[in-house]
C-alpha cells in the first residue's frame, strides 16, 4: 500500500501545517522465513495505526515515500556498500543472503531488504525537504530500518543505511534550500555511533545523544558514547554525548539533561533546522532499553526544542520494540507538532545521583566550546536526588511508594542479540511462546475496584485512560476485549486504603481482604479472559519494569493458587496487588482476583499504611460501574461504598 495525499480540507487541518509518511512497503523488510525478531513490521505499523484510530493523520499531510538516490546515499556511504545494499534483494544473492547478514552484527536481510532501506532514506529526505523549504511546519517519518548504527561501510544494529544522516547531509548540500547550521538530537537508547563518525569533524552539525552506555557495556559496546568524545578539528565541541550508567533512567533524568546541557547549547549554536533520531526504546516496557522515560516525557523533550529553529523539526523512527510504548510516545510526539495539549504527566521525581555526574561531568568536558555550560551547578540543585528504588512506578491504581529494592533488571540489550548462518535471533527476549500457551488458557479476572465499570477495566486491555484518571495505561499485549462478563458476590471485606495514587490523586484505593467471612459482602465483576492478559494485567496493576520473557502467573501458579487459595508473586512484592487469589470456579473455569497480602492487612489495621476513603473522581468510576453492571441503584451502590471505606477494619 503506497500512502496518499490527504487532508486538503483546510478546515479540518491543525494551523500547524505537519507531515507524516508511512509506507507498507517498508513492512516487506522482515526476517527469513519470518522468524521472530524485535525489529518487525508491526513496528510501524502499530505506529500508524495508533495515529490513526486518534485522528492524527487526518490532521496531517500523509506524503508519498520516495526511494533516495544512490548520489545522496553515498554522501554517507561507501560505494562498495551501496552496490551490496541495492543488490542484497535480487535473486543472485538468494544462496548467500543469510550468509552475508550473519557476518554483520544484529542484521537480517531478506527479499524486501533492499526497496524498505532505500524508501526509509528516500522518506527521510523527503519530509527534510518539505521543512526546509517551508511547506511543511515539521513532519515525522516513520520509517523502518532505522539508520542511526549503520556507518560509512557497515550496516550494524538492525540499520542498513544511515537515514538522518543521508537527509543531514541534504539539507546542506542543497544550498538553495538555506540549512547551513543542523542540530540532531538522538534519543535512541542506544548511540548513534553512525551518525556521530559522520559528522565528526563537522562544525555545521552539532549532534547530541543521550544513550545507555554504561562505561562502553551497552550496545554498540565501544566507547564512542563516552562524553569524552567531542569531536576533532572544525567539529570539536559539536559532538555531545550524554552516557548513562545505569539503566531504569525516566522523564526527570531526561529533561535535566535536556535543561543543563542540550538546551542553553542550542541556544547558543542557533540551528536553522533539527533532526531528530527518534527512537523509542528508552520507553518504558522496552525489551531491549530498560529505560523509563514515559510518553509525557518524549512530548517535554520535543516541546523545549520547537522554541529553535522556528519548529523546523523533523523526526525519523529510530528504534522502539514494545509496540504499545512506541505508539503511545509517537503519539504524545505528534500531539506536540500539531500544539495540542501535552499528555498529562509529571515532573515531581528527581534524576538520579548518577544522572548528575553525569551532566556535570559533560559540562565540564565542553565548557571550553559553549560558555553557556562554564558556570557549576547549584548544590542546592544536584543535591536533589531519587534513589533507584523510587522509579518503579506503575500504570494503575496500585503505585508503589515505599519500594526498599529494585527489581532486578533483567532486560536483555541489543548488544546480546546476534545472527547465526540462518539468521534465527538468538535473543531470551524474542521468546515469548508462554504467550501462545497461555492464550489458550481462559480465567474469571473478579474486579472490587474502578475496574467494575467496563471502560475503565478495558483500559487495561486497550490501553488508554477514562475521566479521572491522571495517566494512561499501556495495555496488553492481546487487546481482544472480554469473552463474558457476569457480576457475582463474595463473603470478602472491601475496603480503602493509601494516601494517594498517581492515576486518581489524593484518596485511597480498592483493597479486598484476602481472608472470607461469612458476615461480609462484595459485589465483584467478572470478566473472562485469557491467562495471557491476566498477566499484563498484573504487570500494569503492580510495577510495569518487569520481563516478560517469562509470565508473572502461569499454570503452576494457578495450581499453587487453588490449593492454597492464594499466592503472593515474589517478581512484583512492591506492588500493591502481588497477592493473587482463587475465588472457585464458574462454568469449570477459575476465578481469580489480585490484593494485598496479608501482612499488608495489618499494617492497615496498625495505622502503618492509613485507611482513607477514596477519592471523588475514583468513587464516582465505582459507583458508575455497580449502577451500570445492574448490581446497585446509585443510591445503594453511594451507600456501599461508603460503609466500605468507614467501617473499621
Amino acid at each position: 500500500m503506497e500512502a496518499v495525499e490527504s487532508g486538503s480540507d483546510g478546515a479540518s487541518r491543525s494551523q500547524r501545517r505537519v507531515g507524516i509518511l508511512y509506507d507498507e512497503r517498508m513492512c516487506r523488510h522482515h526476517t527469513p522465513d519470518d522468524e521472530p525478531h524485535p525489529e518487525n513490521p508491526n513496528r510501524i505499523r502499530a505506529i500508524w495505526n495508533k495515529l490513526q484510530a486518534a485522528g492524527i493523520t487526518q490532521r496531517c499531510e500523509v506524503l508519498n515515500a520516495k526511494e533516495a538516490e544512490d548520489k545522496y546515499i553515498l554522501s554517507v556511504h561507501g560505494k562498495s556498500h551501496v552496490d551490496l545494499i541495492r543488490n542484497i534483494s535480487s535473486k543472485q544473492f538468494n544462496s548467500r543472503r543469510n550468509r552475508i547478514a550473519s557476518k554483520f552484527n544484529s542484521i537480517y536481510l531478506n527479499e524486501g531488504s533492499s526497496e524498505a532501506a532505500y524508501l526509509a532514506a528516500g522518506s527521510v529526505i523527503e519530509v527534510a525537504k518539505r521543512v526546509a523549504k517551508g511547506e511543511l511546519d515539521s513532519a515525522f517519518a516513520i520509517v523502518r530500518p532505522p539508520g542511526h548504527h549503520a556507518e560509512h561501510d557497515e550496516a550494524m544494529g538492525f540499520c542498513l543505511y544511515n537515514n538522518v544522516a543521508i537527509a543531514t547531509n541534504f539539507l546542506l548540500n542543497e544550498k538553495e534550500l538555506g540549512i547551513n547550521k543542523i542540530l540532531i538530537v538522538d534519543w535512541d537508547v542506544h548511540h548513534g555511533n553512525g551518525t556521530q563518525k559522520t559528522f565528526w569533524k563537522d562544525p555545521r552539525v552539532l549532534f547530541f545523544s543521550v544513550h545507555r552506555h554504561e562505561f562502553g557495556s551497552f550496545y554498540p559496546a565501544s566507547d564512542d558514547g563516552d562524553y569524552t568524545m567531542i569531536g576533532e578539528g572544525p567539529g570539536a565541541g559539536y559532538n555531545i554525548n550524554v552516557p548513562w550508567e545505569n539503566g531504569q533512567c525516566g522523564d526527570a533524568d531526561y529533561l535535566a539533561v535536556w535543561d543543563h546541557i542540550l538546551i542553553p547549547v542550542a541556544k547558543q549554536f542557533n540551528p536553522d533546522m533539527i533532526l531528530i533520531s527518534a527512537g523509542f526504546d528508552a520507553a518504558v516496557g522496552d525489551p531491549l532499553g530498560g529505560c523509563r522515560v514515559t510518553p509525557y516525557g518524549y512530548a517535554m523533550m520535543l516541546k523545549k526544542l520547537m522554541d529553535f529553529a522556528r519548529g523546523k523539526i523533523v523526526l525519523a523512527l529510530e528504534g522502539g520494540y514494545n509496540l504499545t510504548s512506541i505508539s503511545n510516545s509517537a503519539l504524545a510526539c505528534m500531539e506536540v507538532l500539531l500544539d495540542d495539549k501535552i499528555v498529562a504527566g509529571s515532573t515531581e521525581a528527581y534524576p538520579f545521583e548518577s544522572t548528575w555526574r553525569v551532566i556535570q561531568a559533560v559540562r565540564q568536558e565542553l565548557k571550553a566550546f559553549w560558555s553557556v555550560l562554564a558556570d557549576e551547578l547549584p548544590t542546592k540543585l544536584t543535591s536533589q536526588k531519587a534513589p533507584i528504588a523510587q522509579i518503579l512506578m506503575s500504570s494503575s491504581d496500585s503505585e508503589t511508594e515505599d519500594v526498599e529494592e529494585l527489581l532486578q533488571d533483567v532486560i536483555q540489550p541489543l548488544s546480546t542479540l546476534r545472527v547465526d548462518e540462518d539468521h534465527h535471533v538468538l535473543a531470551e527476549s524474542a521468546s515469548v511462546s508462554w504467550r501462545s500457551d497461555l492464550s489458550k488458557i481462559d480465567i474469571w479476572y473478579a474486579t472490587f475496584g474502578s475496574n467494575m465499570w467496563k471502560p475503565r477495566f478495558l483500559c487495561y486491555i486497550e490501553g488508554g485512560q477514562v475521566d479521572g484518571m491522571q495517566k494512561p495505561c499501556s495495555g496488553s499485549m492481546d487487546k481482544s476485549p472480554p469473552k463474558d462478563i457476569l457480576w457475582k458476590t463474595f463473603p470478602h471485606r472491601l475496603f480503602f486504603g493509601k494516601e494517594s495514587t498517581r492515576t486518581w490523586g489524593l484518596g485511597g484505593v480498592a483493597f479486598l481482604h484476602p481472608e472470607s467471612k461469612n458476615e461480609d459482602i462484595v459485589h465483584m465483576c467478572l470478566y473472562k479472559i485469557t491467562l495471557e492478559q491476566f498477566n499484563d494485567v498484573l504487570l500494569q496493576e503492580n510495577v510495569s519494569s518487569y520481563d516478560m520473557s517469562s509470565p508473572l502467573f502461569d499454570l503452576s501458579s494457578l495450581d499453587c493458587s487453588k490449593e492454597k487459595g492464594s499466592i503472593d508473586l515474589e517478581a512484583v512484592k512492591n506492588g500493591w496487588y502481588h497477592n493473587v487469589v482463587y475465588l472457585g470456579m464458574e462454568q469449570d473455569i477459575p476465578i481469580l482476583t489480585m490484593t494485598c497480602d496479608m501482612s499488608e492487612i495489618e499494617n492497615f489495621k496498625s495505622g502503618k499504611v492509613p485507611l482513607r476513603a477514596p477519592s471523588e473522581d475514583y468513587a464516582k468510576t465505582l459507583i458508575r460501574g455497580l449502577v451500570e453492571g445492574g448490581q446497585l441503584s446509585e443510591e445503594e451502590a453511594v451507600s456501599y461504598i461508603k460503609d466500605a471505606a468507614t467501617k473499621p477494619l
